[in-house]
């Protein structure tokens, strides 16, 4: 099976892909002092970059200047295999995250969701537009929002069929970016709320052969970090990655370990967090239901 890295080098034998980025401002200069202040939040700035809405990191991870104005708390130092943020989405005991995704369609009304997914398909338009996703992208979002229903949250996830009213918006990247194999980004909670779009690329079936539980996979993985998330492997791409270990921050603050999870992390577990994949169906293991019940189970 092809290793994918959640940077596609489409020229290569073996593709490999990484979740990735959105269009660059043209060679803007990171300040210093971001650069400091991402180090003392616990990430690790190598290879950063300016983006429209703030700065990219570890490959998919966007950082806005709302979240570096921010003052997280509650940091310890990583030891162990599951990690969220300081930031993290309020629930008030429960809570709904709409999401909004526009399909390609040139007929009714969309299909129905599956498991407890609320995937009622209201998300469909009726149109061709090129900044809308395959119709096999409207079953992998069903599919990734009954993943996290599934699991009898605080924190649920449905449709919406109006962008203006949605609190995730899955928008399309452009084709330069598909091109390029970037795969998709998101970034993390703010304000107590979850982070408002993740970009995606629409060409996962068509030109790398992903199934629809493959791009659910990636889809789920990028809602991950928009309500706190951070890599499983985060300390050690090399594990899921391959190649020379590198570690995406300092352990520290903003990679909190989340009770109750194992040390260390394998390839072998599948986390629908690892920071890379092999483009095949990862659903939540045991450790990740763990992870996501204390966040989002009678605690935020």
């Amino acid at each position: 099976m092809k290793k994918l890295t959640l940077l596609i080098v489409a020229a290569m034998a073996m593709v490999v892909f990484s979740c990735e980025k959105e269009d660059v401002t043209s060679n803007e200069v990171v300040p210093q002092s971001v650069i400091d202040q991402l180090y003392g939040l616990g990430f690790n700035p190598d290879g950063i970059e300016r983006v429209k809405d703030g700065y990219r990191i570890e490959r998919d991870i966007i950082i806005t200047d709302e979240y570096l104005s921010t003052q997280p708390v509650d940091v310890r130092v990583p030891n162990a295999e599951q990690y969220r943020t300081s930031n993290v989405v309020n629930t008030g005991g429960s809570r709904d995250i709409t999401v909004y995704m526009e399909v390609e369609t040139s007929g009714g009304g969309g299909g129905g969701g599956n498991g407890n997914g609320n995937g009622n398909g209201n998300g469909r338009n009726k149109n061709t537009s090129s900044a809308a996703f395959p119709s096999t992208y409207d079953l992998a979002l069903n599919e990734a929002i009954a993943r996290f229903n599934g699991e009898n949250l605080d924190l649920t996830f449905s449709r919406t069929s109006d962008p203006n009213a949605a609190d995730i918006v899955v928008t399309r990247l452009g084709k330069r970016d598909e091109r390029r194999g970037v795969l998709g980004s998101a970034g993390f909670p703010t304000g107590g709320n979850p982070y408002n779009q993740i970009l995606m690329s629409g060409v996962l079936e068509t030109s790398f052969g992903l199934s629809v539980n493959g791009i659910a996979t990636i889809i789920a993985h990028e809602m991950g970090h928009c309500i706190g998330f951070r890599h499983t492997d985060y300390f050690d791409r090399s594990i899921s990655c391959g190649g020379t270990p590198t570690d995406e921050g300092q352990a520290g603050v903003g990679a909190i370990l989340i009770p109750g999870t194992p040390s260390g992390a394998s390839l072998s577990d599948a986390s629908w967090m690892l920071s890379c994949s092999d483009g095949s169906d990862r659903p939540f293991n045991g450790d990740d239901s763990v992870a996501l019940q204390w966040m989002y189970s009678g605690n935020y």
